[in-house]
């Protein structure tokens, strides 16, 4: 089986070396500067205290003509619209899009037509230094790679596609509805982020009790909010929204203090500033909230 990833930060090169160490056929499509890297060096990636190189196949360009089972996108929010429209024309039958996203799906699958569009949310996080891929899945626990049809029904290609994520070790789960889902998701990952924001200290900003206890506020506000909107999944943002404030930020202050928090939560918000920050706009425009406040 043939895979395509689209972009080669972070996330899709952790999901290309998973996927090519489960023996698929895999090709990543990288630009710039990471595009040299993977050129000159090929797909580095660190496993435990070794540097291994993936066996990928690495393109600068596509052609519409090249056909994958899967294209996984996977690149920062703003620059979704572009890909797609640079993959409108490819003949692979699925895009599957490991983006944040509060707007909903109807103007990327007009871009790319109708049946292509699979949405999907990664588990994984780290970092790149000097070309080397130092990074690793999220707890199934807390967030496996999410997926599902826009429709919320299932089908064959969600069955292939948890299949391939099986056979490489990669947690999952499929859910009846990835827009809601997501916004869900934007409402506990927008405070998280917003704090490193106000931070003079990002790195140790659990030591400020003004802003965990502002970020337990926050979310709570977010998760009741949506519940009243019949919007929040899954059933552990509901455990969050009924938790006692002060709980909240005492267990916030220990996940920012701790290496999960380092490596899942710092590491990208200190690289995408500018994507959390329209992710910021975009959640509280569509909550019917304030969204100028100063970060």
């Amino acid at each position: 089986m043939r895979i395509l990833i689209y972009g080669a930060g972070v996330i899709g090169s952790l999901y290309a070396v998973l996927f090519s160490k489960a023996g698929y056929e895999v090709s990543v499509y990288a630009r710039g500067r990471r595009l040299q890297e993977l050129k000159t060096k090929g797909l580095l990636y660190r496993d435990r205290d070794s540097v291994q190189k993936a066996d990928v196949t690495v393109l600068a360009q596509l052609s519409d003509e090249d056909c994958y089972a899967f294209i996984f996108l996977a690149v920062r929010a703003e620059q979704a619209e572009p890909a797609l429209r640079e993959l409108q024309s490819n003949l692979s039958p699925t895009v599957v899009t490991m983006i944040n996203t509060v707007k909903g799906y109807e103007e990327w699958e007009a871009i790319l037509g109708a049946g292509r569009l699979l949405p999907a949310f990664p588990g994984a996080g780290g970092s790149i230094v000097d070309g080397v891929l130092d990074a690793a899945l999220t707890p199934s626990l807390l967030q496996p790679t999410t997926f599902g049809e826009i429709n919320g029904q299932r089908s064959e290609r969600t069955v292939v596609l948890a299949q391939i994520f099986k056979r490489s070790g990669i947690p999952y789960q499929i859910v009846p509805n990835m827009h809601h889902w997501q916004i869900s998701h934007l409402g506990l990952v927008v405070p998280l982020a917003d704090a490193y924001y106000r931070s003079d200290e990002p790195a140790n900003v659990y030591r400020d009790k003004d802003i965990m206890a502002q970020t337990a506020r926050e979310l709570k506000s977010n998760f009741q909010e949506l519940s009243k909107r019949f919007l929040l999944l899954p059933l552990k943002f509901h455990l969050l929204r009924i938790c006692p404030q002060f709980l909240l930020r005492i267990g916030l202050t220990m996940v920012f203090r701790s290496h999960f928090g380092d490596v899942f939560m710092y590491r990208h918000a200190m690289k995408s500033p500018e994507e959390m920050r329209q992710l910021h706009r975009d959640f509280y425009n569509f909550m019917g909230g304030n969204d100028d406040e100063n970060l």
